[in-house]
């Protein structure tokens, strides 16, 4: 019924897969992905060598990890971006309870490989973190809720994502991992704010994380650290944060050489949240700004081509996914410089993780899958002919 009242795009008959997705993708903001991959494997062949040196592997160890690993997170995106937004909103909801129930049983099976939060399952030859699994989810859950509120005697769908929100926060505030809790938190927030938002609602948010934040600064001792570090004007030079800024102070506009940094051998997390610390001291502040844009591209992209979108889920769902991708880099990249508290945080497809990279593949392979030219038309075309007399 709707393509007979709007009208459809051209459909080509018989069109392959293949043909079709790359007819009908961002290849803009894929090619930004591509690249974001390349310069961390460039990154990699920096900062790994330290840390395979200490845990007595080869120098480049990490780095073919880094290769095994993004291969599986590219080849997951690619599948990701060929599908439906229907068949996304299937495996999203679906791999959302999954990450959930293995978010829920950390305290018993998890560890911490001595960094004080259980965040990790070990399973020897890797190890697996549930919450980066659960973002993607998450976000399809909510948005699919929110959608279907809207429609004629639809579910409480607002209410719903907000207390499925609520149940996961309070599970990762547990581990503790308040950087991805504040992530849920804000995701939940952008769906909600584009969905319609109440300001009464947002109120009452802001100041639950408020009173939150308070709370956990009073009975967390690992929270408090961090808030009172990041509050304090002076820097200890011995923490990794210190010996961040001072890497980037000291690359400058063109670094001091590749090859030449000296951070990557102080600071233990130097290829995973501090990467962008080595990129900084060793191609100065051009590679940075080169990586922000990366990072913008991707995002404003997605954003345009969703305004035009007319189908609820697909636009609530694709501005979730962009935000939540693009506001991750931003804390990474911001806890570096001192402007936010220390977080754990990775940088989407250039630090190194199994985990963080082939959710990022998730993340990503299903914006892509939303963003992509479809033949229902755009909302634009529905103004148009309303317009008309």
């Amino acid at each position: 019924m709707t393509e007979m009242v709007y009208g459809t795009a051209p459909i080509r008959a018989g069109e392959a897969v293949l043909p079709r997705w790359w007819r009908t993708v961002d290849k803009w903001a894929l090619s930004c992905v591509l690249m974001l991959f390349g310069v961390g494997l460039l990154l990699g062949l920096a900062a790994s060598p330290p840390l395979a040196a200490k845990n007595g592997f080869e120098a480049f160890h990490y780095v073919e990890r880094q290769v095994v690993f993004g291969g599986m997170a590219l080849a997951t995106m690619l599948v990701f971006s060929m599908m439906s937004p229907d068949l996304v909103r299937r495996l999203g909801v679906l791999g959302f309870f999954a990450a959930f129930v293995a978010l829920a049983l950390l305290p018993v099976f998890g560890t911490d490989f001595g960094k004080g939060a259980v965040r990790w399952y070990s399973l020897g030859f890797a190890s697996v973190q549930p919450s980066e699994f659960l973002k993607p989810g998450f976000v399809i859950l909510a948005a699919w809720m929110m959608a279907a509120a809207q429609e004629l005697n639809g579910p409480p769908g607002r209410a719903m994502s907000l207390g499925v929100a609520l149940v996961v926060v309070g599970f990762l505030a547990l581990q503790p991992d308040f950087g991805q809790a504040a992530l849920i938190l804000f995701a939940w927030g952008v769906i909600y704010f584009v969905a319609g938002a109440s300001f009464v609602v947002l109120v009452a948010l802001a100041g639950g994380v408020v009173a939150g934040g308070s709370l956990a600064y009073h009975s967390s001792e690992h929270f408090a650290r961090r808030i009172d570090g990041f509050l304090n004007p002076e820097i200890d030079p011995r923490t990794q944060l210190g010996y961040a800024v001072n890497a980037i102070q000291e690359g400058g506009f063109f670094g001091v050489g590749v090859g030449e940094g000296q951070v990557k051998w102080s600071l233990p997390d130097a290829h995973t949240d501090f990467i962008i610390a080595v990129a900084a001291e060793e191609y100065g502040l051009v590679m940075v700004v080169a990586i922000i844009l990366l990072y913008a591209v991707i995002v404003l992209r997605s954003l345009f081509r969703l305004m035009r979108e007319r189908d609820t889920f697909t636009r609530l769902a694709g501005t979730g996914l962009a935000c939540a991708f693009g506001v991750q880099a931003l804390i990474n990249m911001g806890v570096a410089v001192k402007l936010l508290p220390a977080k754990g945080m990775t940088l989407p497809f250039v630090s190194y993780g199994g985990s963080s990279l082939i959710a990022g593949g998730i993340t990503v392979g299903m914006l892509l899958a939303l963003t992509r030219t479809r033949p229902q038309g755009e909302i634009g075309d529905i103004l148009r002919r309303r317009r008309q007399p």
